[in-house]
C-alpha cells in the first residue's frame, strides 16, 4: 500500500495471487569492481500486450459484458454495473461542461458506491482525480487549494472550508445510501489561488504526501501507470467476476485508488467497509467472514494484530495485500488466505516490490520480517551506496525505483527535479531513463529480493501513513502561542512508532488547545498522541536541539498507576481505581506513552487514533477475555466511562474471565 506506501518513501501495497510469486528477471551486468557479486539491479518481468488497455476502457469492458453484474455490495444494498454506469453519466450532466480535461478536483467522499461513480465520471470526463478524504481539515485544504489548482471538490457541503461552502454549488445525483455515503453531495467551485500549480497534462490522478515544509506534496500519475499495476494485480490476485474486493483503505491514501480501480477493471464486487472494521481487528475478521470479502487490502499495522490472533477457518478471503509500514513476522500455518507484503511509495504508483507467503512455506510462523521482495512487471529497482554508485548484493544502501511504475513526478517541478534523477551509471537507459530516490534504506539478498532496512531521514511511518516530522512541527508553529515546536517518533517495544510534540509556548497556551486545534491542520495519522510544553529545549554539545534526549523523554515508561495516580494526574477526586480503571488507564497511558493521562480524560482528545483503539481493544481482550467493540470506546466521554462498560461486560460474561 504506500501507505503503501516523498522526498519521503517507504510504503506498500502489492498483490501476488494462484501463480507462484512473480519471477523477477536480474540484470546480467558486469561484476562489481570491488566485489565479486552481483550489482544490486532487478528488473521486473516485461509487460505484456494486454497493459496498452487503459483503465476506463477495461472497466467499460465489465459495464458491456456484464452490465448486471454486482459492482459495489454496501450491506444490504447493491449496485449493478449498468447501474453504476447510469449513475456516473448523470453526474457527467449535472456538471456539464464546469469540470473540462486536465482539471484537478479534490474527492471528500468515503468508501461508498458514491465514491465509485465520482472517480469513473472524472475519468471519463479526463479530470484529474484528487482523493482527500470524507472529512478533510479546513486548514489542510486551505492550504491543499493554495499550491495546487483545484477546479472545485466533491462532497457533503458541511464539510468544505467556509469560503467553498460560500462558492457556487451543484448538487449532484450521487447514491446517497450505504455504510459510509454522504447524504448530498455537491460540487463547489471557487477560483484556483494565484501561482497555484495544475496536474501534468497526462495525470490520471493525483495523491498527498507528507512535506517537509509543513505542506503536503502531491505527487501525479499517469494512466499507463495503474494500468499496469492492475494488469499484476488481477494476475497474481486472479480477481475475477464473483470475486468480492475490499474497499478498505483510508480515501486519502494511495492504495485506495488499486483497491477501487481493481474492482472495476476485473468485473468483481466492490465491497466498502464500515468505519468501525477499520479500528477492531475482531471487527474485520467478522466484516470479511460476513461480506464474503475474497482479496484485501489493509494497512501493516491493522494486519499484524489480525494475524497474530487465531486465524478464522470459515473465510472466503483468498489474498491479504499488506502494506505501508514494516512487516515484522510472517504469517503463521493456520493462516489460510496468500499474505503478500507489498512496498511501494506513491511516487512509484503504490506498489513496486512483493513478496508472497503462504501457509505450507517452511518458514510460515518465523518471528523474522519477511522481505519486501521483488518488483512487480515493468518495475526496475536499484541499491546505491553512499557515493552514487550501485551497491553489490548484501550491501546497505538506498532503494532507487524505476520503469514503468514511476509517477509524473509532483506538481513542484522544483521538487520533482531532486527526487527524480537520472539512474545510476551502467544501467540500461531502456530499461529506465529516470529513477525516484525513496530514501529508504534496503539490501539486496544474492537471490534479488529486498530487505527494508529503514529510512534514511527523519521520516516515519505512522498507521502505515508517511509522516514528514516537519509537517507536523509547522503545523503547531501555526499557532501565535507556539515559538518552536519538535516531534520525535519513539518506538514502543512492538517496533511501532507514535508522535510526541515539544513545544516552547507563551500565552497561556495550554497541550489540549494546541493538540485539538493542529487536527484541523493534518490527517489523523499525523496528529501527536502528547504534547507536551517545555520551558526550554534540551541541547546538545552542538548547541543543537538534543532530539536524542527529547526521544528518551517520550520513550520513558509511564509512571505505575496507583488508586491516587490513577485520578490526581488531571485533578480529578476519586476514592481509588477499580481493576478495569487500572486496566484500561495503563494500557492507554503506555500506548500514548502519557504518564499524566487520566480516567477523565476523552480518548480521542488525549490522542487515542484509529490505531491505539485496535491496539487498546486487543490487548483488554488478552488480559480480560472480553472483546470491547470500537463503538463502545469511542462513543464514552472518558476512560473511567469505557472501564464501567469493560467492568459491565466482565460481569455479563461471568467471573471465570475476569
Amino acid at each position: 500500500m504506500t501507505e503503501i506506501l516523498n522526498d519521503t518513501p517507504a510504503g506498500a501495497t502489492p498483490m501476488t495471487g494462484p501463480s507462484a510469486e512473480p519471477m523477477a528477471e536480474q540484470t546480467s551486468e558486469l561484476m562489481n569492481d570491488r566485489q565479486d557479486r552481483l550489482p544490486s539491479v532487478v528488473h521486473g518481468a516485461p509487460l505484456s500486450q494486454a497493459t496498452a488497455a487503459g483503465v476506463l476502457s477495461r472497466y467499460e469492458e465489465w459495464v458491456r459484458r456484464s452490465p448486471e453484474a454486482p459492482a459495489v455490495v454496501d450491506g444490504t444494498r447493491t449496485w449493478s454495473y449498468r447501474q453504476l454506469d447510469e449513475a456516473a453519466d448523470d453526474v457527467l450532466r449535472a456538471l456539464g461542461d464546469r469540470v473540462r480535461p486536465g482539471d484537478l478536483v479534490g474527492v471528500c467522499l468515503d468508501r461508498s458506491a458514491a465514491l465509485a461513480v465520482t472517480a469513473i465520471a472524472l475519468a471519463r470526463i479526463g479530470a484529474v482525480y484528487l482523493p482527500l478524504g470524507p472529512r478533510p481539515g479546513e486548514r489542510r485544504i486551505d492550504a491543499v487549494t493554495e499550491d495546487v489548482a483545484v477546479v472545485c471538490l466533491i462532497g457533503d457541503p458541511s464539510v468544505l472550508p467556509a469560503r467553498l461552502r460560500a462558492a457556487e454549488q451543484i448538487a449532484l445525483p450521487l447514491p446517497g445510501e450505504g455504510t459510509n455515503a454522504a447524504p448530498k453531495a455537491v460540487a463547489a467551485f471557487a477560483p484556483p489561488a494565484a501561482g497555484a500549480r495544475p496536474a501534468p497534462q497526462e495525470a490520471f490522478y493525483a495523491v498527498l504526501t507528507s512535506g517537509s515544509t509543513g505542506r503536503p506534496k502531491a505527487v501525479a500519475v499517469a494512466e499507463p501507470a495503474l494500468s499496469a499495476l492492475l494488469d499484476w494485480y488481477r494476475t497474481e490476485t486472479g480477481l475475477a467476476p464473483g470475486d468480492r474486493q475490499s474497499l478498505l483503505i483510508g480515501v486519502a491514501f494511495d492504495p485506495h485508488v488499486m483497491e477501487l480501480w481493481a474492482g472495476l477493471t476485473s468485473g468483481a464486487a466492490l465491497v466498502p467497509a464500515p468505519d468501525a472494521v477499520r479500528w477492531d481487528p475482531a471487527e474485520l475478521t467478522a466484516w470479511w467472514r460476513d461480506a464474503a470479502v475474497t482479496v484485501c487490502v489493509v494497512a501493516t499495522p491493522m494486519a499484524e494484530p489480525v494475524l497474530a490472533r487465531t486465524w478464522p477457518q470459515d473465510l472466503k478471503l483468498r489474498h491479504l495485500i499488506v502494506g505501508g509500514d514494516r512487516m515484522r513476522r510472517r504469517p503463521g500455518a493456520d493462516v489460510t488466505a496468500t499474505v503478500h507484503n507489498a512496498y511501494g511509495p506513491a511516487e512509484a504508483t503504490v506498489v513496486t516490490t512483493t513478496h508472497a507467503m503462504r501457509a505450507t512455506d517452511g518458514d510460515a510462523g518465523d518471528e523474522s520480517a519477511p522481505p519486501i521482495g521483488t518488483p512487480i512487471p515493468g518495475a526496475t529497482v536499484v541499491v546505491t551506496a553512499a557515493d552514487g554508485r550501485v551497491a553489490a548484493r548484501g550491501e546497505a544502501g538506498e532503494l532507487c525505483i524505476g520503469g514503468t511504475c514511476l509517477a509524473l513526478g509532483y506538481l513542484d517541478p522544483e521538487l520533482t527535479a531532486r527526487r527524480f534523477t537520472a539512474p545510476p551509471p551502467g544501467i540500461d537507459a531502456g530499461r529506465t531513463d529516470r529513477v525516484y530516490r525513496t530514501g529508504d534504506r534496503v539490501r539486496m539478498l544474492d537471490d534479488g529480493r529486498l530487505e527494508f532496512l529503514g529510512r534514511l531521514d527523519d521520516q516515519v511511518k505512522i498507521s502505515g501513513v508517511r509522516i514528514e516530522p516537519a509537517e507536523v512541527e509547522a503545523a503547531l508553529e501555526q499557532n501565535p502561542s507556539v515559538r518552536s515546536a519538535v516531534v520525535t517518533a519513539p518506538r514502543s517495544a512492538d517496533g511501532s512508532a507514535r508522535l510526541v510534540a515539544y513545544v516552547l509556548a507563551s500565552g497561556g497556551a495550554s497541550a489540549d488547545e494546541l493538540l485539538s486545534e493542529v487536527r484541523a491542520w493534518l490527517p489523523e495519522q499525523a496528529v501527536p498522541s502528547a504534547v507536551r510544553i517545555l520551558d526550554a529545549f534540551p541541547l546538545d554539545a552542538n548547541g543543537k536541539v538534543d532530539r536524542a534526549h527529547l526521544l528518551e523523554l517520550a520513550a520513558a515508561p509511564a509512571q505505575p498507576i496507583t488508586g491516587d495516580s490513577a485520578t490526581a494526574d488531571n485533578g480529578d477526586e476519586h476514592d481509588g481505581a477499580s481493576e478495569s480503571e487500572r486496566l484500561v488507564l495503563r494500557v492507554v497511558r503506555d500506548l500514548l506513552g502519557s504518564p499524566r493521562t487520566g480516567l477523565m480524560d476523552n480518548f480521542t482528545e488525549a490522542g487515542g487514533t484509529s490505531l491505539v483503539a485496535a491496539r487498546l481493544l486487543t490487548v483488554i481482550e488478552q488480559e480480560t477475555g472480553v472483546r470491547l467493540r470500537a463503538p463502545e470506546l469511542l462513543r464514552q466521554p472518558d476512560l473511567r466511562a469505557v472501564a464501567a462498560v469493560l467492568d459491565k461486560r466482565r460481569a455479563a460474561v461471568g467471573p471465570e474471565v475476569a
